[in-house]
């Protein structure tokens, strides 16, 4: 079933990409205490991904953290690596990567798709939520191949 406003995060293993290498965190202790703008990408690396969804987050940092949010998180089924190199070649200091390599968190929160045609297999979905203390208050889920309610200036609109 897919995550609803109001539903607390689920309870999964995920990887923060850092500069000293991988460091595990569990969702539930992770968003815990803090408001959080998270956005969810097919892939890192991946055309609009990287041409306009993080771009966006990087370029409305400010904007966002002045409306109260206390941190700007991205994920997607890539490996922490992958997660790592993609944030340090957009220059997206203001954006944490937390990986769901094996798809783990994509899976818990009902919002997967079959890129099997693109040859990415199982991954998550567009979207965007703001998130506080692990509970999610708004959601904005794309519709296939659209790029619009998951932006940060969709996102920024509703805080």
């Amino acid at each position: 079933m897919t995550i609803s406003v109001g539903d607390k995060l689920p309870d999964v293993t995920l990887v923060k990409a850092t500069d000293a290498g991988p460091e595990k965190v569990q969702s539930s202790d992770y968003f815990k205490g803090k408001t959080v703008a998270l956005f969810s990408v097919p892939g890192a690396f991946t055309p609009t991904c990287s041409a306009r969804h993080l771009p966006g987050y990087v370029d409305k940092a400010e904007e966002l953290k002045a409306k109260g949010v206390d941190e700007i998180v991205a994920t997607a089924v890539n490996d922490a690596f992958v997660m790592g190199a993609w944030k340090a070649a957009n220059g997206a200091d203001a954006v944490t990567m937390l990986a769901d390599g094996n798809g783990d968190f994509a899976e818990a929160v009902g919002l997967t798709m079959d890129g099997s045609g693109f040859g990415l297999g199982k991954r998550g979905q567009r979207w965007s939520a703001i998130v506080e203390d692990g509970v999610v208050k708004e959601l904005n889920v794309e519709a296939p191949g659209d790029f619009s309610v998951s932006s940060a200036e969709y996102l920024l609109g509703q805080l």
